[in-house]
């Protein structure tokens, strides 16, 4: 079969677009950290390396959702821990007023400044995180928590905890109820702000000397200390329990850090480049198309002419 000089120019440029796709894909593989470009590449293994992906996409969303978690439990501890340090500046002044050498216009001043307390644990308790959701309203994040009362404060929310799934086999409360924290869930004592607004009222309530009144005022005092030590003890309660789901997100952060290490390596070993072999492929291809380019301009430039 006779060779033409076309067919020779053909196959050289065939032959060099050959090799130059050849040193592009190996540059694209070294550029991507990829051996696998395509799922025609290398099919089980691109199949595979796409479970894996998947499996550390939804890792990756148990990690936002581990610090969604920490974020709002770190906020509620953090009133909360306002709310122990008021609570205990609030037993002070209440076992002040059962002083025997106060007088009404004196228990009427602490009166005064109770109130100012009261004000400020309802501040606290309609506390909001950073996108103005109520952090003690249950569901009802868009109410406030409680509402003031002549009596005290009524609880506007709900007893839904919200909830985010942390882990596989793991769903956390991000938040506990204001019900729960300052009314006791409706146990005897339990309520804070009635148990404040009862002893502003009998501490603005005049004894004159009547040793009925002063007997009802030593009684409702003992009452009161007895109710906000109980008030107290609720929330040093909810805080440990803080405590202990943050600890807890610190492990499965752990955990989850080392799990999404092991997914990037089993995605290196399935789809990953040898960086030693493409490199090498690498210097070998650029060789073999340098020498493929000069061979074709050397054949490109032969002609009968040169034999004359």
């Amino acid at each position: 079969m006779r060779v033409s000089t076309n067919m020779m120019y053909q196959s050289g440029v065939a032959r060099i677009s050959d090799l130059n796709s050849a040193l592009n894909r190996t540059m694209q593989q070294i550029s991507t950290n990829r051996r696998v470009l395509t799922p025609s590449d290398d099919a089980i293994a691109a199949a595979r390396a796409l479970d894996v992906s998947q499996a550390q996409s939804v890792n990756t969303q148990y990690g936002t959702n581990r610090q969604n978690v920490k974020s709002s439990l770190s906020q509620e501890d953090s009133v909360l821990s306002s709310v122990s340090a008021l609570l205990t500046n609030v037993k002070s002044t209440v076992i002040a007023a059962g002083n025997g050498s106060l007088n009404d216009t004196d228990r009427a001043s602490l009166a005064t400044e109770l109130r100012g307390r009261f004000d400020e644990l309802l501040g606290l308790a309609n506390s909001t995180d950073g996108s103005g959701n109520y952090l003690f309203s249950g569901h009802q994040t868009s109410t406030p928590a409680f509402a003031k009362t002549a009596g005290g404060a009524q609880y506007q929310g709900d007893d839904g905890l919200r909830q985010l799934q942390v882990e596989a086999s793991r769903v956390m409360s991000i938040s506990d109820t204001g019900r729960k924290i300052f009314q006791g869930n409706g146990e005897a004592g339990g309520d804070v702000f009635k148990t404040l607004q009862d002893v502003i009222t009998l501490l603005e309530t005049p004894v004159n000397g009547d040793p009925v009144r002063s007997a009802a005022l030593t009684a409702g005092l003992a009452t009161a200390n007895g109710n906000i030590d109980k008030a107290h003890d609720n929330v040093l309660t909810t805080r440990s329990a803080i405590g202990s789901r943050l600890a807890e997100i610190d492990a499965l952060d752990d955990t989850g850090s080392a799990r999404d290490i092991q997914y990037e390596q089993d995605i290196a070993d399935l789809v990953g480049i040898d960086p030693v072999k493409a490199y090498s492929d690498l210097v070998q291809q650029k060789i073999t198309l340098d020498a493929a380019q000069q061979a074709y301009a050397t054949t490109s430039r032969l002609s009968l002419f040169q034999y004359l």
